[in-house]
Parts: structure tokens; C-alpha cells; sequence
């Protein structure tokens, strides 16, 4: 296996795509197995596809766009809104297919299309992967995991993030070999010859302030402890997290620092959280959150600071590591929550040496994500936010 990362901050979609083929030294003899292309909406997203397409040659090119750009062992690029970078593996042992469905109005159905699809490019059907790396369309990513599962099993390792554009504003996209799209799940299947290792960790520590969820519909929060949700939110804040006036408040960038968190399991005595990100304040008094919650589900308010959040994503990724027993790492696909990203911006180059440290100067990229889907240890893979993981390869 041999895998190889570029990244370009052109703000001209084919000269970025250029740069990064001459990085990964891609020659029409030798054309890459596996590519996710990652990128900022300062470009559009159907001419970085079609560039991407006509350079790399590769039947498995998964695209999907990332908060303003992206970070790689190369660097950070994140340059006024325009940022670029390609994972590339050569793997003539190995098996890999990707593939999109639109998923209108049954996500379910849509990741099981796509799931089956992959297989099928990948010569592999009826068999589980190694990996699966999924790109979505925010909103339905619970439903998106479980058609995966339908296909493949719950034990599938299925790592990946949410979509995202660079100012909240919903303009994401995401594309495979055949086309681009806005609103689908793209799902590749990986079955490398070398071994895959993977860590889902978080940078934030509950607090002793906790209710129990009394009324939910989806992923808008009305009531914690039988009381309006905003309102028991900006008492656990003290204030920091406001609440609405007659209009809708978004309160993305306060809540960051104060996400709420579920128990999902206990390891070594030690509570595992997954968070939900509240993303906006009504005037009726609900949340709307990243993520699902539900009813009688106890949910904490967590702690985290920009120390934590910066320090975390490179433990993260030496923790993926310790997962290879000891054969070294080739390469690392990472995640890091765009929120987390907004939040420490201005160190995020902190966090690109923190991780390239971990993983001793192999070849990574990393997405900044909108929603991050991993499995925490001893669990099946589950959708959270404000979250952090990195898949290394062997």
C-alpha cells in the first residue's frame, strides 16, 4: 500500500486540482485506487469534480466539501475561504468502491442504495469492509448510519463527517465519479491490505448539571426537566448561551464551549459522551440541535476550552495508531469538527502539528465537519458532534 497526500489553496479549481496531482505524482499509468477529495466552497462544487475526475482517473474518487478548507501533513489550507486537499492510496491487494444516492425523502434507503452500489464497484459484495468513510448531507445522519447497517452489519467500522460550507449557511455539496450533488450520502468501502486502526474521542468533560429530555420532536429540544430546553440551557451556562426575543438566535459559536452530552458507555470507570451541538434558540423556548436526542434520555452539560480542543486531535490520532500494534502508519484520514475548528481558528495550525506529530510525519488529511459519525470503544459506530477521530492506516 502506498498513500500519498496534496492540497492547494488556487483559488481556480483546476489549477488546485493540477497542484495536487503533481503532489501525489499521479501518471496516467499509474492512477490512485482510492481518492477523497476534500475542499472549501470557495470553489464550485461541480468544477472541482469534474477536475477532479479528469486528473486522478481513479473509480473511487469520493468528494466532499469542509468548513473553509482543510489540513494535511503538507500544512493547514485554509487561505480567505479557499483550501483543498486529496488522500490518495495505491492498493493493487486491496478493494475499494464508492458511490452516491440523493437522499430525498428516506435517508435509510438512500445509504442502503449507496452502500450496495460500492460494493458492487468494489467486486466485494456480500462482504463487510475494513472501513467505510462517509460523506452526508447534514440533518438525517442517525437514518444514514442505519441503512449502512442494513447492508453491512452494526460492526462495520464506519468513519466519517457531515458536509459543511464555510459560514453555516447550508450550501454544502458532495460527489463521487459520477456526478455531484447537494443533498446525498456518499459512502466508499475500503478493504485495504493493510491493517486499519480507528479512535472517535471528544475534547470536552461533563459537569455535575444534568435533566432528563420531556419533550423532543426529532431534533428540535422543547423541554428538559419538564421546563422550557432554553431556558434550563442558559441557567447551565450562567448566562453565556442567551436566550431568544422574537426571532430565531443562532447561538452556534456560544454553545461551542457547552455542548450537551449523553452517556453512551463506561470504560475503564471512565463515562464515554457522545455530544449534540445546539445550533439555534427559538422564541417558544426550544433548542434545535446537530444531532438526535431522545425522550427520558439524560443529557449533561459539558465543559471544554480552547486548550483541550487543540491538544485533543493530536491524542486522537496517537491513539489510532496504538490500534496497529506497532507496523507503523502509511497514512490517516482525520476528522475535527468544523465547530471546534471556528472556535480555535486562529491556533489551528496547533492542531495540524499536533497531529502530524502523532502520526510521525505520515501523509494525512483532515476534514472540518458539520457532524461526525465514528464508534467509541466497545460500541458500534454513532453520530455525534464536536467530536474528533482519525483512522490510520498500517
Amino acid at each position: 500500500m502506498k498513500i500519498r497526500t496534496g492540497m492547494s489553496t488556487s483559488p481556480i479549481a483546476l489549477q488546485a486540482i493540477t497542484e495536487i496531482c503533481a503532489q501525489l505524482q499521479v501518471h496516467p499509468s499509474d492512477t490512485p485506487d482510492f481518492v477523497a477529495l476534500h475542499f472549501s466552497l470557495g470553489w464550485v462544487p461541480a468544477e472541482v469534480q469534474a477536475a477532479a475526475e479528469a486528473a486522478f482517473g481513479t473509480p473511487a474518487l469520493h468528494g466532499g466539501s469542509s468548513c473553509q478548507g482543510v489540513m494535511t501533513d503538507r500544512g493547514l489550507a485554509m487561505q480567505k475561504g479557499f483550501g483543498m486537499g486529496a488522500f490518495a492510496i495505491w492498493d493493487k491487494e486491496g478493494a475499494y468502491g464508492t458511490a452516491m444516492a440523493d437522499l430525498t425523502d428516506d435517508p435509510r434507503a438512500a445509504a442502503r442504495q449507496a452502500a450496495e452500489a460500492a460494493l458492487r464497484q468494489a467486486d466485494r459484495e456480500g462482504e463487510a469492509p475494513d472501513l467505510v468513510w462517509l460523506t452526508t448531507a447534514p440533518g438525517a445522519e442517525e437514518l444514514v448510519l442505519e441503512g449502512i447497517k442494513d447492508v453491512l452489519g452494526r460492526e462495520v467500522m464506519i468513519v466519517g463527517g457531515s458536509s459543511a460550507d464555510n459560514d453555516v449557511s447550508g450550501k454544502w455539496g458532495q460527489f463521487t465519479q459520477e456526478g455531484t450533488a447537494a443533498n446525498s450520502v456518499v459512502v466508499s468501502v475500503l478493504f485495504p491490505s493493510s491493517p486499519v486502526s480507528c479512535a472517535y474521542q471528544s475534547g470536552y468533560a461533563p459537569t455535575q448539571t444534568q435533566g432528563k429530555v420531556t419533550r423532543v420532536e426529532g431534533r428540535r429540544l422543547y423541554e428538559i426537566d419538564g421546563k422550557p430546553a432554553a431556558s434550563v440551557y442558559t441557567g447551565w451556562t450562567g448566562g453565556a448561551v442567551p436566550q431568544a426575543g422574537t426571532d430565531d438566535v443562532s447561538i452556534l459559536a456560544a454553545s461551542t464551549f457547552f455542548p450537551l452530552g449523553r452517556h453512551s458507555e463506561t470504560l475503564a470507570d471512565v463515562p464515554f459522551h457522545l455530544l449534540a451541538h445546539p445550533a439555534v434558540v427559538h422564541p417558544d423556548g426550544a433548542l434545535s440541535l446537530f444531532a438526535d436526542v431522545a425522550p427520558d434520555e439524560t443529557l449533561w452539560l459539558m465543559t471544554g476550552s480552547a486548550d483541550t480542543l487543540i491538544a485533543r486531535a493530536g491524542r486522537v490520532a496517537a491513539s489510532s495508531c496504538k490500534g496497529l500494534a506497532g507496523s507503523g502508519v502509511s497514512g490517516a484520514l482525520v476528522i475535527y469538527c468544523g465547530g471546534c475548528m471556528l472556535a480555535v481558528q486562529d491556533r489551528m495550525e496547533e492542531v495540524t502539528q499536533g497531529v502530524a506529530q502523532a502520526l510521525g510525519g505520515a501523509p494525512f488529511l483532515g476534514v472540518f465537519t458539520f457532524g461526525e459519525q465514528g464508534a467509541p470503544l466497545g460500541s458500534e459506530t454513532r453520530h455525534g458532534n464536536l467530536m474528533i477521530s482519525c483512522s490510520s492506516f498500517g
